[in-house]
């Protein structure tokens, strides 16, 4: 039988009626029941020997559920949000960088950690994301590994990497690193929970057994917040204390600007450590017009924390947004201390905000997942921090345009990590907009050009339409081509635009 703690925490707002109060009660009470009775019926259709894991799982996912039926509107008072204090963000630039003949020892005490759990399929890519080429033909993993290699090398370190997986990319990772045998890191993996989707209407799984394979879509991972708990239940994060390591860095496979920072560590555990142990550091980077939905930091109750858009009342979200209100947004790079998350763990003192996240199945059904945030966890740990990092430390490639900008001579790679061009005369990365209909897809957006265009100088692209490129195009300035349904625009060979707007029909043939 699941063993759950039946009251969560009321998060209440406006208070109704007490008789109100009472049934909503009830209704709460008896809609958490009738979930775990049909978790039980679930774990019985599952294979004797996985049962007592499935269980434990099951039983942590019966307590967000019972979470989230105890919460009641934005978990943030507006009014309560308090100034950040002065020390709370720190800028890079005042980070002090380690002295050669202490790298090595400052190594020996990280662990890297990659989320690794998402899939290419938003990009037209089968299997893990993390195995799309994204440079010369070297995917994600393979820049990851190059970069570890290379710190374990020059400084004759052993710094581990460690994939936190999904269900859904278990299998062809486990496939993948095999090719990395000779290489100098250990590679390590384990998989994040997999949850049952929950119908909106009856608040019950969709899942008929557990067969998850069967029915994949009746299942999901339930958010990179998931980590604290997985890493422990592998076993991985008591090993790790056990070696004497005592942070981990974690970060999105996909966010190539994610490199292990020696200033950073030199904080944690160098010459430049304070007295108190900085628990937790979150990298967040200066807020543009672009990044107006990335989470941001907040003090709140004395305790800094991020806030995510999804725990923003209604009439707030504009000033959420503002870039003069809230300068900052979460790279969701994190650095923690390993023996606090064991602390944190074991307390039962992690409580991650819940995100609900509402989503249509192909065949119409209307689902509930349930997930949380790694970054949520900041409250939890004492003296947190916020480093405030270049930009160049957040380079996610979540779409095909931020796969035009790492492939493109904006970035030179070196030892695995990308570096961005000398030869560009401002740090900013260029905006990039590609049209969804011929663009969005990595194979479509490849056929669309002879090769990468020289982008040093441009600062604005816009595309839309059936528009190909020409081999050695160079895009200067703010550059818009506009191909109207049922026309087609082809930019020659060697064509140079600078500051232009290309609209209407252009057709080159061979002939």
């Amino acid at each position: 039988m699941l063993n759950v703690p039946a009251e969560g925490k009321v998060r209440g707002h406006q208070r109704a009626p007490s008789d109100s109060k009472e049934f909503h009660e009830l209704t709460k009470r008896d809609a958490l029941r009738q979930l775990e009775n049909d978790l039980d019926r679930l774990l019985q259709t599952a294979e004797p020997e996985k049962r007592p894991d499935l269980q434990f799982e099951m039983e942590r996912f019966a307590e967000l559920f019972g979470r989230f039926l105890q919460e009641e509107g934005p978990s943030i008072d507006w009014n309560k949000i308090q100034k950040l204090p002065e020390n709370a963000v720190k800028d890079y630039s005042s980070l002090k960088a380690p002295k050669n003949d202490q790298i090595r020892s400052m190594l020996d005490k990280l662990v890297v950690i990659k989320l690794n759990g998402g899939l290419g399929t938003s990009m037209g890519c089968h299997g893990p994301k993390s195995v799309i080429p994204v440079r010369s033909d070297l995917t994600f993993l393979d820049l990851t590994v190059q970069q570890i290699e290379h710190l374990n090398k020059t400084y004759d370190a052993n710094v581990p990497l460690v994939l936190m997986n999904s269900f859904n990319t278990d299998e062809d990772t486990e496939k993948i690193i095999r090719k990395y045998k000779g290489f100098r890191v250990q590679i390590h993996t384990f998989n994040q929970s997999c949850f049952p989707r929950i119908s909106r209407e009856s608040f019950l799984p969709i899942a008929k057994d557990f067969d998850v394979e069967k029915d994949i879509e009746a299942w999901y991972p339930p958010g990179h917040g998931d980590f604290y708990d997985t890493f422990r239940n592998s076993g991985l994060l008591k090993k790790f204390i056990d070696e004497g390591r005592e942070y981990c860095f974690l970060s999105n496979i996909d966010n190539l600007g994610a490199t292990v920072d020696l200033n950073i560590l030199n904080k944690l555990v160098g010459d430049e450590r304070d007295a108190k142990p900085v628990e937790f550091v979150m990298e967040v980077t200066d807020k543009t017009r672009a990044d107006v939905k990335g989470g941001t930091l907040i003090q709140f109750e004395d305790k800094l924390r991020l806030l995510e858009i999804a725990q923003v009342p209604k009439e707030h979200v504009d000033d959420f947004k503002s870039v003069k209100t809230f300068k900052f947004f979460n790279t969701n790079n994190i650095w923690a201390n390993l023996s606090a998350i064991d602390r944190v763990l074991h307390e039962r003192t992690l409580n991650l905000e819940i995100i609900i996240n509402n989503k249509t199945l192909e065949n119409g059904l209307r689902v509930i997942q349930l997930e949380t945030a790694v970054g949520a966890a900041m409250k939890c740990f004492n003296g947190a921090l916020g480093i405030n990092v270049p930009r160049s430390r957040f380079l996610p490639v979540k779409k095909t345009s931020d796969l035009l900008l790492v492939m493109s001579n904006l970035y030179n790679l070196k030892n695995g990590s990308l570096v961005m061009s000398p030869q560009r005369m401002f740090p900013t990365t260029p905006l990039v907009k590609l049209g969804e209909n011929h663009f969005a897809k990595v194979k479509e957006f490849l056929g669309r050009f002879a090769n990468i265009p020289d982008i040093i100088e441009l600062d604005h692209l816009t595309v839309s339409g059936d528009v190909t490129f020409g081999r050695g195009v160079s895009l200067r300035g703010t550059v818009i081509i506009i191909a109207n349904h049922g026309d087609r625009i082809d930019i020659p060979a060697g064509a140079i635009l600078e500051n232009k707007i290309v609209s209407g029909n252009m057709r080159i043939l061979d002939h």
